[in-house]
């Protein structure tokens, strides 16, 4: 009898599964890498307390696009086994545990997701006064890389495309407090959401396209527990065009607004948002090879103004000039202790280039010097210099295998106010990439 039901559930999921394929056309898309790094000195402390850091990660992503019906789709994207080689320690054993529990474990800010991770999910459908995005989307990426801090979020897009050009609008819901313990006063909560708005467009021409965007944050998020608000302003402009053998990128970032809005005087003084962000791009392909430059811009706040915050727009994951000094990415996998992840407060100059030794052999390199835009007194603006080195070979057109090398000259700025000891530190790593 237990045979015989086995047998009848998984006739029944195969029925399920089948008339699911046949309901609408699923197309798959994803990306499996795994990383091996060895980090030197990765707190740059000096030579008699620095240590070193060896481990192994890797990220499962797979993406579906269910199309329905046509100009009806629906999308969706989970992440999996996006965690280091080896660390089954989180519940003190041997054995892996969910997001749920990990968050228990982790005060809700885990390092490591060790299970699925659902990212996306949101219907697209297409109307006579536009397309719609409904759900959870991709968010805080616009134009360039740079000021992007990417992640997901409950959206509602609307497109509407006239010819060359792209107007949009888009609302989120970040927190929404009637039914959250977060705010300290549990549910029931008013007036303590935070809410976004974005109105944009984005003009497309042979060889390029430039966008301005305009977002409103409403954030009452800090709420009963702090007795004020956010309400504060992005304009952000940007273009990207190719003339010939040469590719130009650049984006703005003002911010303005009040990053703190107090309810009354007597809880506090207001502050003013003054934030500014700058970047751009120049490269040039030489036959096989390509080199360039970018200049990346972030305000920083020395405090001396208690009514003014300056802190220019952050860039995460997507804007990484360098391998070992910023890089978002290692920040996840090193638990800490990588320099300036945000990449805020900084002058960063980056030289870069390339040779396509044959079409699966290309070598890569790069030289940054980093400055901070304020510092406290007596601090050094010096955030220091890295080299870097990076080859590549493609073992089949969707499989790469990459090495690289780093080496960060730590400059003074780590020194602090007391002259500290400080030390270098230098990064190899390897990495295996699978697209599909």
């Amino acid at each position: 009898m237990k045979k015989f039901l086995v047998a009848l559930l998984s006739l029944g999921l195969i029925v399920a599964f089948s008339m699911s394929a046949a309901a609408a056309d699923v197309k798959f898309s994803g990306q499996y890498y795994v990383v091996g790094v060895y980090n030197d000195n990765l707190a740059l402390k000096g030579s008699d307390d620095a240590y070193s850091r060896a481990y192994f990660w890797n990220r499962m992503r797979l993406g579906m696009k269910f199309k329905v019906a046509e100009g009806l789709t629906f999308t969706t994207r989970f992440d999996a086994f996006e965690k280091q080689w080896g660390n089954t320690n989180w519940n003190g054993g041997s054995q892996d545990k969910s997001n749920s529990s990990l968050a228990a474990v982790k005060g809700g800010n885990p390092k490591l997701q060790e299970n699925i991770e659902m990212e996306h999910a949101y219907v697209t459908f297409k109307t006579a006064v536009g397309q719609f995005n409904v759900g959870y989307q991709a968010a805080d990426t616009w134009g360039t890389v740079f000021g992007d801090t990417p992640g997901s979020r409950n959206r509602v897009k609307w497109l509407l495309p006239v010819g060359p050009f792209t107007g949009l609008f888009v609302y989120e819901k970040v927190f929404e407090s009637d039914r959250s313990y977060q705010t300290g006063y549990g549910p029931g909560t008013t007036d303590a959401d935070w809410d976004n708005y974005a109105l944009a467009g984005i003009f497309k021409w042979k060889g390029g396209n430039a966008g301005l965007l305009g977002k409103y944050i409403n954030s009452r998020y800090p709420r009963p527990l702090a007795s004020y608000k956010t309400e504060m302003f992005a304009v952000i402009p940007y273009i990207k065009a190719t003339f010939g053998p040469v590719y130009v990128e650049g984006e703005l970032i003002y911010l303005a607004g009040k990053s703190k809005k107090y309810d009354n005087a007597a809880a506090g003084s207001d502050v003013n948002k003054e934030g500014l962000g700058a970047y751009a791009l120049a490269k040039v392909k030489l036959g096989p090879a390509y080199v360039g430059y970018q200049i990346g811009y972030s305000s920083g706040d020395d405090g001396s103004d208690a009514t003014k915050d300056k802190t220019g727009p952050a860039s995460s994951t997507s804007w990484n000039p360098n391998l070992i000094w910023g890089q978002a990415n290692l920040n996840v996998w090193a638990m800490g202790g990588v320099q300036e992840p945000n990449k805020q407060n900084l002058l960063l100059h980056n030289v870069f280039g390339g040779f396509n030794v044959t079409p699966k052999v290309k070598i890569e390199g790069s030289f940054s010097y980093m400055q901070a835009d304020k510092t406290a007194a007596g601090v050094s603006k010096d955030y220091g210099m890295e080299a870097d080195a990076q080859a590549s070979y493609k073992i089949y057109d969707n499989l790469s295998y990459m090495v690289g090398a780093g080496y960060l000259w730590t400059g003074d700025y780590y020194k602090g106010a007391t002259n500290k000891a400080i030390g270098n530190d230098y990064l190899v790593m390897n990495k295996l990439t699978l697209k599909f």
